[in-house]
């Protein structure tokens, strides 16, 4: 599965690598709604919350549906700001019927890529994500329920909460990383003009690669969608806050957005789910499962794992074959013998690899 952007003849200064203000502050909202996400930054989250007054504290329960379990469109600019304050202007500008939809895609839209007619004029649409936003519970029932009487109130309510968050914590937290993000964005600039989209590409992430001749961007994703950016444009938007998600903007109408991780120093890079599942496949198998026991333990020759297991050396070695392609194991050659022994760096790793792919 991924989400694919048609990019058929799109020229590089249609692409724009940029930081936001806005989706920064939506992926810290995000980080303390949900720490569990980002075990590296529960300290700050912790930190953070506490610091909260009870007021502000309160009026983001209300409305974390927007930044829990993913992060609304509104919080993703196509066209990124200088300031948080420009950003917030910009989203004033959205008519209601556009904002509601992109505040209501996360938990409230059967299908992310299908229009569907808005809540605002269609009685039906109105009822049905009524319905799904109670099963949330009372307080996203209250939420739908005030912007799909008064969605302009409600943008203003929204727009305060998120004001008040920058006066209590987010603009301390932004001057700490939007060095760090600008070059970021910078760097990925220039491989661009100088080196391609295909190099920038790269240096993002092993998620995204060109497919069709590159006439196609594919972001690997347990998830399935597709959109264009040949009329609009594309936006890259680097977030510090924001591993491993990779949050990627394809509703119809809009121009597509991929909000990504910086790398970080002493982290390894994304696995493509792909690799991920083949390891899982391979580790899953019971004689696979026994001999990563024995090779855990050190280097072993195929004939020795053949009498460990008690079965014929040209087995083991289709077995062995199965765990070198899921790149499972190292071998090296001493004298007329060849060792095999499991990577313990790889293996151990292969949870972590999991959960990025699941949470990407």
């Amino acid at each position: 599965m991924s989400v694919s952007i048609d990019i058929t003849g799109l020229p590089p200064e249609r692409v724009v690598f940029s930081p936001s203000p806005l989706g920064e502050l939506g992926m810290m909202l995000h980080v303390m709604a949900a720490p569990g996400h980002h075990p590296e930054l529960r300290g700050w989250a912790t930190a953070t919350s506490a610091g909260l007054p009870p007021d502000l504290a309160d009026r983001l329960h209300e409305a974390e549906f927007l930044w829990t379990s993913s992060i609304s469109d509104i919080l993703l600019p196509a066209e990124p700001g200088v300031t948080l304050a420009e950003e917030l202007a910009a989203l004033d500008r959205i008519d209601d019927e556009a904002f509601v939809a992109a505040a209501f895609e996360i938990s409230c839209s059967p299908a992310y890529g299908r229009p569907t007619p808005s809540p605002l004029v269609d009685a039906g649409e109105r009822a049905r994500v009524i319905e799904l936003a109670a099963a949330r519970g009372p307080r996203q029932r209250d939420f739908v329920e005030r912007m799909l009487d008064d969605p302009r109130a409600l943008r203003a309510w929204l727009r305060r909460l998120l004001e008040d968050c920058d006066r209590a914590f987010f603009a301390q937290s932004w001057e700490q990383v939007r060095g760090q993000l600008a070059a970021d964005a910078r760097h990925k600039a220039d491989l661009l003009r100088h080196k391609g989209l295909a190099a920038a590409l790269t240096a993002v992430s092993p998620a995204l690669s060109l497919a069709d001749g590159g006439t196609r961007l594919v972001v690997d994703k347990l998830a399935s969608g597709r959109t264009t950016a040949v009329d609009t444009g594309l936006t890259f938007v680097p977030t510090v806050f924001g591993r491993p998600h990779m949050f990627v903007l394809h509703a119809p109408g809009w121009r597509p957005v991929i909000h990504y991780p910086v790398a970080a120093a002493g982290l390894p890079p994304f696995m493509a789910f792909d690799v991920v599942r083949r390891r899982l496949e391979a580790v899953a198998h019971p004689l696979r499962m026994r001999m990563c026991r024995t090779l855990a333990r050190g280097p072993h020759t195929t004939r020795e794992l053949a009498e460990a297991n008690g079965v014929t050396a040209p087995e083991i070695s289709r077995q062995l074959a199965v765990l070198k392609k899921a790149g499972l194991l190292t071998t090296r050659r001493r004298g007329k013998y060849v060792l095999h022994e499991l990577d313990l760096t790889v293996v151990a790793r292969l949870g972590m690899d999991f959960v990025e792919g699941l949470m990407r």
